[in-house]
């Protein structure tokens, strides 16, 4: 982060819950995301740690030619990125069904802003009597959320034809894979995001989670997927594909971590990604570095083994980050390819309006350099409505058996349910 003029606090005077404490002091405001990377270890390093926001009225961007103007302080900005803003992209539209009215995109310049560092607490922006503020804060006491089963937008049934047509579409050559997703619901119900989000990351911990209010809309997520960095003149990118269960001993994890290490069909959905965020990122990096550090890396996250690829790439000079996000969002990993005909797909085949799920939370330096998400792993939730919901998906090949990709879209679920409390219908 830029450096400006700040107020600085041991971590080791602070009390052991004083980010639960920052976090219910800061979502009493309309504008509030938080970061947190749960001290994972990552390759290139996980999300920062920080908590920023901002009152209704606050400095807002909401469109990508205004996110490249340069910002009017040296005050980072924070935000979001929803599935939807495609359609801003490119020549594409969404009709179906929406609980959440989430901007395509938004942007809010912080009025203070949290930075957590090794050893200390860094207070930005305006700083007189914040800390005592949050450490005045009051935390009610945890209750499990009540919460009805979830039902599905895409009944089973339906879900396994989406597959076997997405399969005929492949075979036609439509597409070579695509990222079929399907949303789990309930309505009506009342919980405290803040408290859930907590018990989220104690559940799923993530080296890639966040919070976000907007208002009354609410972003609780655990991903461990970062779509976008940019640090001194070079992109990082790392699309997630190919998953498997964690195994319940360490011989038979490792059983499962081979397993996925030697899928073929894991390795090809992986490495379809790969080629198209090369793709992407080659539209905006300088001629000849685009480059895969890291391909087919295994990860181990609370109840999942992960492959994880590296692409990087050095940006050209000149280039803003309207130019950036137009060559590579959405995330192909979270499409599939050829990217724009995938995305017409997607629309027919799934019944719901992503919402944030798919898009990206991050934020964005006065000096340029930024570091986004890919938000999976989430609940999204409406405290004037009620609604509450998440979305899981899976990457549709000509391999795909339908059955087993529903059942990768359950264990993906089972962080968010196991939180809950709840199952589905």
């Amino acid at each position: 982060m830029p450096a400006t003029a700040f107020e600085t606090v041991p971590l080791h005077e602070l009390p052991a819950d004083f980010r639960v404490r920052a976090l219910h002091w800061g979502a009493t405001f309309p504008h509030c995301t938080y970061f947190e990377p749960n001290d994972l270890a990552y390759p290139q390093g996980a999300l920062e740690r920080l908590l920023a926001v901002a009152p209704a009225g606050a400095q807002n961007v909401h469109s990508l030619a205004d996110l490249s103007g340069q910002p009017a302080t040296a005050a980072p900005r924070f935000g979001f990125l929803t599935y939807d803003l495609k359609n801003d992209i490119e020549a594409l539209y969404s009709e179906n069904f929406a609980g959440f009215a989430w901007p395509p995109l938004h942007f809010f310049t912080p009025e203070t802003w949290l930075v957590w560092r090794a050893d200390t607490l860094e207070i930005h922006g305006q700083t007189a009597g914040i800390l005592a503020r949050v450490l005045a804060q009051s935390v009610p006491p945890v209750a499990a959320p009540a919460v009805p089963v979830m039902r599905p937008r895409l009944p089973k049934t339906e879900y396994l034809r989406a597959v076997e047509a997405i399969r005929e579409e492949i075979l036609n050559g439509e597409v070579y894979e695509l990222n079929l997703c399907q949303e789990f619901y309930a309505e009506d119900v009342v919980l405290s995001p803040v408290a859930v989000f907590w018990q989220l990351m104690r559940a799923s911990p993530a080296p890639f989670a966040g919070f976000v209010r907007w208002h009354d809309h609410f972003l609780l997520c655990a991903s461990p997927e970062r779509f976008l960095a940019h640090r001194q003149g070079q992109l990082i990118s790392q699309p997630i594909k190919g998953t498997i269960r964690r195994g319940p001993t360490p011989a038979e994890d490792e059983q499962q971590r081979q397993t996925l290490l030697h899928d073929e069909k894991e390795r090809a959905e992986n490495l379809m990604i790969v080629d198209l965020v090369r793709n992407d990122l080659a539209r905006v990096a300088r001629t000849g570095t685009v480059r895969v550090p890291e391909l087919f890396g295994l990860y181990p996250f609370r109840h999942l083994w992960q492959m994880i690829s590296t692409v990087t790439a050095d940006l050209r000079s000149g280039t803003g980050l309207a130019e950036i996000l137009r060559a590579a969002f959405p995330m192909g990993s979270m499409t599939g390819a050829p990217k724009i005909r995938a995305m017409q797909l997607i629309e027919h085949y799934e019944r719901s309006r992503r919402g944030l799920y798919s898009g990206s939370i991050g934020y964005v330096g006065a000096d340029g350099n930024f570091d986004f998400n890919v938000v999976i792993r989430s609940l999204q939730y409406r405290q004037d409505t009620g609604y509450l919901s998440f979305q899981v998906g899976s990457a549709i090949t000509y391999d795909s058996d339908p059955e087993r990709e529903y059942d990768e879209c359950l264990l993906k679920a089972r962080a968010l349910l196991e939180v809950l409390g709840t199952g589905i219908e």
